[in-house]
Formats: C-alpha cells, sequence, structure tokens
C-alpha cells in the first residue's frame, strides 16, 4: 500500500551510467487534496505537478536553495505553481481547482485538456544574483512529458520523466508517484537499450504503487538486468512556509499611494496563502507603525 508519507528513494547504475529518482508522492497529493479541495480531474492534475516538482527539488544540492515549477497553459485549470526545497518537501496551488473534465475516450482523466496549450517555466533560486529561469513549450500538458522536454531543451540532461495519480470518487488520492530517469556523461550504449527496453514495458507508477509497491520495488523494474546501487532514501511533504512577518514585510513594502488606498477602506487587511489557505489579519494602525518603524531604520 502506498506510504503514510511520502517517500523519495534515489539509486545510480554501477557503471554511473544513469541515475533515477523515484517517489511515492501519496502523502502529498492527498494533502494538497485536503486544502485545496480540487475535483477528480484537478487533484491529477496538481498531483502530478507537485510530484515531479518534489522530484526536481530534490536535484538541488543546499538546503537553501528553491525550485519554482510553473504551467502556464491555456485550459480551464489556469496558471499551477507548485515550490520545492532540496528534500522535496514541496507545496502548490491551480488557479481554478474545482475545474472538472468529462474523461477521455481511454477513460482516463484529461490532464491534458485541463492544462492546454502554453509554456512550462523552471525557476531556480541557488543564492546568486539572478535565478535560473528554464522555459519550454508545452509539448502534451500531461506533465511528465513536459517535464522530459525541459530536461533535454533547457538542461540538455537526456531524461525519462513518469507519474501518475490515482483518484476515488470522492476526488480523494489513493495512489500517486513518479520518477525521473537521467542519462549520465559517458552513459554505455549496452546500458541504454537496456533501460529503453524497461521503460518500454513498464507500467504507470500510480498502479504500481496502488498495487503495494515500493520505491525500491519499482527501482528494480526500471534497472531491470543493470546492476544499481540505492544510494539514500528520504521522507518528503506537503510544506508550507507562509508566515504572519513574511506578509507583514510585503505590506510593509507598499508605496505611498497604495497604502492610502487601504487607508480609505479604513477596514482590516487580510492576506491569504495561496498555497495553504492560512488567513493574516493587520489591522491599519499595526501597518501604520510597523511602516514607520521601517521608515525610521533606513
Amino acid at each position: 500500500m502506498p506510504t503514510e508519507k511520502a517517500v523519495i528513494s534515489r539509486s545510480i547504475s554501477d557503471d554511473g551510467s544513469a541515475r533515477l529518482f523515484v517517489i511515492d508522492s501519496t502523502a502529498i497529493v492527498r494533502r494538497s487534496c485536503e486544502l485545496h479541495h480540487t475535483s477528480k480531474t484537478m487533484t491529477a492534475v496538481l498531483g502530478r505537478a507537485l510530484t515531479v516538482a518534489s522530484l526536481m527539488g530534490s536535484l538541488l544540492k543546499d538546503k537553501e536553495h528553491s525550485l519554482t515549477l510553473q504551467l502556464r497553459g491555456d485550459g480551464p485549470a489556469g496558471l499551477i505553481v507548485c515550490v520545492s526545497d532540496y528534500m522535496g518537501n514541496v507545496r502548490g496551488y491551480a488557479a481554478n481547482p474545482d475545474v472538472e473534465l468529462p474523461p477521455k475516450d481511454n477513460g482516463k482523466l484529461d490532464v491534458g485538456g485541463a492544462v492546454g496549450e502554453g509554456t512550462l517555466c523552471v525557476i531556480k533560486d541557488l543564492g546568486l544574483a539572478e535565478p535560473y529561469v528554464g522555459i519550454c513549450n508545452l509539448v502534451s500538458g500531461e506533465i511528465a512529458e513536459d517535464v522530459t522536454e525541459y530536461f533535454a531543451s533547457s538542461e540538455q540532461t537526456p531524461t525519462v520523466c513518469a507519474c501518475g495519480v490515482r483518484v476515488d470518487r470522492d476526488n480523494m488520492c489513493y495512489a500517486a508517484g513518479g520518477f525521473l530517469l537521467q542519462l549520465l556523461p559517458g552513459a554505455d550504449e549496452s546500458i541504454i537499450t537496456q533501460l529503453e527496453k524497461n521503460i518500454a514495458v513498464i507500467g504507470s507508477v500510480s498502479s504500481m504503487i496502488a498495487g503495494g509497491m515500493s520505491c525500491d520495488d519499482i527501482a528494480k523494474v526500471v534497472f531491470e538486468g543493470i546492476p544499481y546501487t540505492p544510494f539514500d532514501e528520504f521522507d518528503a511533504e506537503y510544506r508550507c512556509t507562509c508566515c504572519r512577518e513574511n506578509y507583514l514585510r510585503a505590506l510593509i513594502s507598499l508605496n505611498d499611494a497604495d497604502m492610502a488606498e487601504l487607508e480609505q477602506t479604513d477596514e482590516d487587511v487580510e492576506c491569504c496563502c495561496r498555497f495553504c489557505g492560512k488567513k493574516y489579519t493587520f489591522t491599519l494602525d499595526e501597518l501604520r507603525k510597523a511602516r514607520a518603524a521601517a521608515k525610521s531604520d533606513k
């Protein structure tokens, strides 16, 4: 059965030709269902996006680094944003979480139809003066194929991405997961051929997780016939980093015209986090004092 916590497992072929990152993201996607009250289609859309963002975040090198994945499609789902840290902890939202579409002819949820055509954007904050930004066109809107294209066109890294989400009648996720398989420089041709054979016959990740397979079990299937070594495994979660201080800091930075507009309403200012739904309320007097203090510190 899927794990109670999201788990990421990382492995590498013994000859250094390929590395594999596998996630059971069921717990992450279930938490996003609870927070965003997603429809069945949008549970799959946001769940896939969170899954791949978590995996991509785990490629980062430092605990201070972060990765933002944006799907900017013209479909009814609207903008989809996910943010991950180097341990795969992730948060996300979709502009229209209640969008529902009829299933496709094969009975699967229409993720591509909800996302539509547009671009995939990856922003990496690596602690430098400017963040790294990579953009590619959406290939299908199904997310896995789009991430594969991103790695090929923006990072020149041969990658296979797979992800999936299983949803029950209550729109709740009961199995979700994915993997990133990447070839490393100098990869042996025989290893590449074997990996291609394995990927061609592999089942969906979500069905394997729903059937009780662990991340290690999935790695064995991907690396069938190839000596490999798992090098670590760790938990990840849906984690929002919002706090009252950050919102207050943003309000303090408003220009005088925007502050005057707030003053005219003579009402408390309420901010709501898009990632977790938590609300923060500030009185006008609190904002006045905070702005005055900030100006005096300059």
